[in-house]
Parts: structure tokens; C-alpha cells; sequence
């Protein structure tokens, strides 16, 4: 399980993350929503210990990820998809990080496998499309075959097929009792992928409840995350300041 606890994150006056908690259950894909700018990233940054909080805890597993033996092995996560040496070909990228945290070597083509880069893996990732350096990211943290996967935007650079896959990966890996966090500013994607949903707005919780409960308050999810977080965009805050009502998308 993961655990945040009145956790806050300010960046000199602007506060990104402010007082969040939730939790984020096993055996389900809980998706992340919230409007840009909302602090969806930060607050993922903070749970892997990339960025400390000026208040509050965020647990996995009840530990924190600073005090994980072997943290691949336990979390896996993808917040950069171009998070590797150019130079180095996939299956590089991979056996280094496998090297590093003593896992067999034969999980390399493993993963490779599943995320389907076996034909691409000799290629420098630096030549990787968009939807195969993601690919190679949701690779990397299904490394350590952990019991716990957090990646943001995952579907970002997908193709349609693509996209398909990665549902259905994710929905098997929830299935087999992991936990599984995902954020996507594709509204409709995440009805046909989550279960579960955490919506924040300006670093504050909104809502913790399920695709289900926030699709039945109107015709749609995407419709619901709207009305849900009117009022609590940035982008909304400066046509109101500009003396106009903008209709902007909640991505």
C-alpha cells in the first residue's frame, strides 16, 4: 500500500503540494487526476524520494522509499521516459540497472519481451520514437518485478494499439495483487483503465473514490472531472483576471 500523510511541497511562495493525504490500495489500478499544475507529478516525485517534502510522509509498504533494501525490487516507476544514456542501446540500459541491483540477468529479455522491444533492444535508445522510449521506461519498472508500480502519463507517445496493451498489462498486474498508480491527463482513458481515483486540484485532495461513484454524478467521467475541479485551474484563474470565461480543456 502506499501512504501519504499531510504531505506538502512549496516552491519559494507557491505551494505545488499542500497538506494531500490518500491512499493507494493493492490489487487495483488507482489513477491520479487532477488539472495541469495541480501537483500530481510532485507528489509522485515525493513518494520515490526524488524530492523531499517540507511537511508531511509518504509510505510504501509502511517504510519510506529512502529506507527500502533494493528499492526496484519493491517499486517500480516511470516519470521520464527519456531517463537514460542515448548512447546506450535498450538492453544496455536495462542490464546496467539490472547489474547494479543483483537481478538475473535473464529478466533483461524478460521485460524486453513483455513491453515488446525485443527486435529494437540492440538499437541506441537515443533513436527511439517517443512510444518505444516509453516502452523502455514501463521496461524499467517492470525490472525488478515489484509489488509496487507508479508512472506518470504511461500512455504518452502510445499509439492506439499501444495504449490497448498497456491497459491490459496494467489491469493483469493489479490482478495479481500489486499496486498500481497511474496518472494521465487522458480523462477517458483512465474510465477504461482504473478502478479507483484520486483527483486533486492546487496540490489539495478533492476527491478519493472510484471511476464507478465519480461517473454516476453525470453523463460521463470526463464530465464529473470537470465539474469536480472547476474553479481550481490555473488557467481559469487568469481569464477570470482578464475579465474572460475560458472553456479550456482539463488536461
Amino acid at each position: 500500500m502506499i501512504e501519504v500523510r499531510g504531505l506538502t511541497k512549496r516552491y519559494g511562495p507557491t505551494t505545488a503540494v499542500d497538506g494531500l493525504t490518500f491512499e493507494v490500495a493493492p490489487g487495483t489500478v488507482t489513477g491520479f487526476l487532477g488539472p495541469n499544475g495541480s501537483g500530481k507529478s510532485t507528489t509522485m516525485r515525493m513518494i520515490i524520494g526524488l524530492d523531499r517534502p517540507d511537511a508531511g510522509q509518504a509510505r510504501i509498504g509502511g517504510r519510506g522509499y529512502r529506507e527500502l533494501g533494493w528499492p526496484l525490487r519493491r517499486v517500480g516507476s516511470l516519470l521520464d521516459a527519456r531517463s537514460f544514456q542515448p548512447g546506450r542501446s535498450g538492453r544496455a540500459h536495462l542490464a546496467a540497472l539490472a547489474a547494479s541491483n543483483r537481478l538475473p540477468a535473464r529478466r533483461v529479455d524478460e521485460v524486453l519481451d513483455i513491453v515488446g522491444l525485443t527486435q529494437a533492444a540492440g538499437r541506441r535508445a537515443g533513436k527511439y520514437s517517443l512510444g518505444m522510449a516509453q516502452r523502455l521506461g514501463i521496461a524499467t519498472a517492470l525490472l525488478g518485478d515489484p509489488e509496487v508500480l507508479i508512472l506518470d502519463e504511461p500512455v504518452n507517445g502510445l499509439d492506439p494499439e499501444g495504449i490497448r496493451w498497456l491497459r491490459s498489462l496494467l489491469r493483469s498486474l493489479a490482478a495479481e495483487g500489486r499496486t498500481v498508480f497511474i496518472s494521465s491527463h487522458l480523462i477517458a482513458e483512465m474510465a477504461l483503465t482504473a478502478t479507483d481515483l484520486i483527483v486533486i486540484g492546487q496540490g489539495r485532495l478533492l476527491a478519493q473514490t472510484t471511476v464507478a461513484e465519480l461517473s454516476a454524478q453525470s453523463t460521463s467521467l470526463e464530465e464529473a472531472f470537470l465539474a469536480l475541479t472547476s474553479g481550481v485551474t490555473d488557467y481559469e484563474s487568469h481569464a477570470r483576471e482578464h475579465g474572460h470565461h475560458y472553456l479550456g480543456s482539463a488536461s
